[in-house]
């Protein structure tokens, strides 16, 4: 490896020690990165390019990607503008939108092994990200002579988590970390202001997606998601998986369970988003 490709380390603290040598990213690999390369591969090939791209393996057995030129949330807290505002929220909804359609003709490898607790494809799954926050985002900003909110959203990273499940499990990870449906105090940790308004931000998302179903459906897939992600990572950590095993000391898992018992009291509220009740 050149000087030039000098390796550093990328920020952010949720990846399993990524870093970047020149336009490429090096990460260590799993049971789940043959499904992943697989997955990232058929995108590609059918034309969707918002995520990285294989290139290899290298010398140390870690996986070689292409480098998404942007913005990240890195170790910021609170988050930076951008993943606040609704042109980010918008592009996330139609990131995922195109996402699902491009993935609803992939054939997982027979031998695919993906971190969810399946790895059978089923009828009416797709392979999701699953973990398409903004903290995976990459987001290109405009000029500086513009808003820090305006830009475009370049893609997600971070792929470890895809694997089969209903769309909806996708979507409902989305709306829970972009609304967001989270506990008040981690909401205002992130940067939303106490006055976000949720049900509007709720709507443009579900738009942008194009969910033809009831918000109801949806609300009630955040809290299944939001506890299976708990559940997840406290099974993660206890097999000793060194990020799950910071994230769980850190309350993650704890924060996530605190977002059901605050999404049970604005359920009500939050189903006015679409003017239903």
């Amino acid at each position: 490896m050149g000087e030039r490709d000098a390796e550093e380390r990328m920020a952010g603290g949720r990846n399993d020690g990524a870093t970047r040598a020149g336009s490429t990213v090096r990460r260590r690999t799993g049971e789940h990165t043959a499904g992943v390369h697989a997955l990232l591969r058929h995108l590609r090939a059918v034309g969707f390019t918002r995520a990285p791209e294989v290139l290899g393996i290298d010398e140390q057995g870690r996986e070689v990607l292409t480098h998404l030129d942007g913005e990240t949330v890195g170790d910021r807290r609170p988050w930076p503008a951008w993943a606040h505002g609704e042109a980010a929220l918008v592009a996330a909804g139609e990131w995922m939108r195109d996402f699902h359609r491009a993935s609803r003709s992939f054939t997982p490898p027979a031998d695919a092994h993906w971190f969810g607790d399946h790895d059978e494809l089923r009828a009416g799954e797709v392979v999701g990200h699953h973990d398409a926050a903004p903290y995976n985002a990459v987001w290109r900003p405009a000029p500086t002579t513009s808003g820090p909110e305006d830009g475009h959203l370049v893609g997600f990273v971070d792929w470890d988590l895809a694997g089969p499940a209903e769309p909806l499990r996708d979507l409902a990870f989305l709306a829970l970390t972009w609304v967001p449906l989270t506990a008040p105090d981690i909401a205002r940790g992130d940067g939303f202001a106490p006055g976000t308004d949720r049900p509007r931000r709720l709507r443009l998302l579900l738009d942008a997606y194009g969910w033809r179903g009831s918000t109801e459906e949806v609300l009630q897939a955040v809290r299944e998601r939001a506890l299976q992600h708990a559940d997840g990572l406290e099974r993660a950590a206890a097999e000793g998986y060194g990020p799950a095993v910071d994230l769980v000391a850190e309350g993650v898992a704890e924060d996530f369970r605190r977002a059901v018992t605050t999404l049970e009291a604005d359920t009500p509220w939050l189903l006015g988003a679409r003017g239903e009740e």
